[in-house]
């Protein structure tokens, strides 16, 4: 557990986000309705990936239509099956899972919510920033995978068999890469054992 976890959060098991890669629009209306993702604005296959604090990837869910929410992949990919009780998630606002993840006696962690007042408070926009910078991990992870440019264009629909495969293949590949997540303690302790 790097110490900026461990200081301020150190149940937490995985950060998770979601990313979308472009598909070919399908000719089915029902498939491209499934498919069409609102936030691209193009029909997308969408994934949950998992990393560790440390920054490596752990789950990386089955490929979603782009339509799907965060919360319907996160309940239905099989990751909150693998969570413990005292366990804790870190993610972005999308994620509206307090109540999935409560049910199995863990908490999550998001940025807070502005509500109905017209500004966050002095202790939200800290609370914004910490959370904010221990979860840019998960986004970095994800660059990693789509650094190979497997999925840079508009994937084919006669890829779409394979294609959950292919994306976990790259995502478990980013693990033999250098850590993300350099934690000054445990970087010294093995640079020491080294010598």
């Amino acid at each position: 557990m790097p110490s900026q976890f461990r200081i301020k959060y150190p149940n937490t098991r995985i950060i998770i986000d979601c990313t979308e890669i472009f598909i070919q629009r399908p000719s089915s209306l029902t498939s491209q309705t499934s498919t069409f993702s609102n936030y691209k604005h193009h029909n997308t296959m969408k994934f949950l990936v998992g990393i560790t604090p440390s920054g490596v990837i752990s789950f990386v869910s089955e490929g979603w239509g782009g339509r799907v929410s965060d919360r319907q992949i996160t309940e239905e990919s099989g990751l909150l099956d693998m969570l413990d009780t005292g366990d804790s998630v870190m993610a972005d606002k999308g994620f509206t899972i307090t109540d999935l993840l409560s049910k199995k006696g863990c908490s999550l962690n998001i940025p807070p919510f502005r509500g109905q007042s017209h500004q966050f408070s002095v202790e939200d926009v800290h609370l914004t920033q910490e959370i904010a910078q221990l979860r840019i991990h998960v986004e970095r992870s994800i660059g990693r995978v789509k650094n190979f440019h497997i999925f840079d264009g508009v994937l084919p629909l006669s890829m779409s068999p394979i294609a959950s495969k292919v994306f976990q293949v790259c995502c478990w590949l980013t693990n033999f890469d250098v850590p993300l997540v350099e934690d000054n303690k445990l970087f010294f302790f093995h640079s020491s054992c080294k010598k």
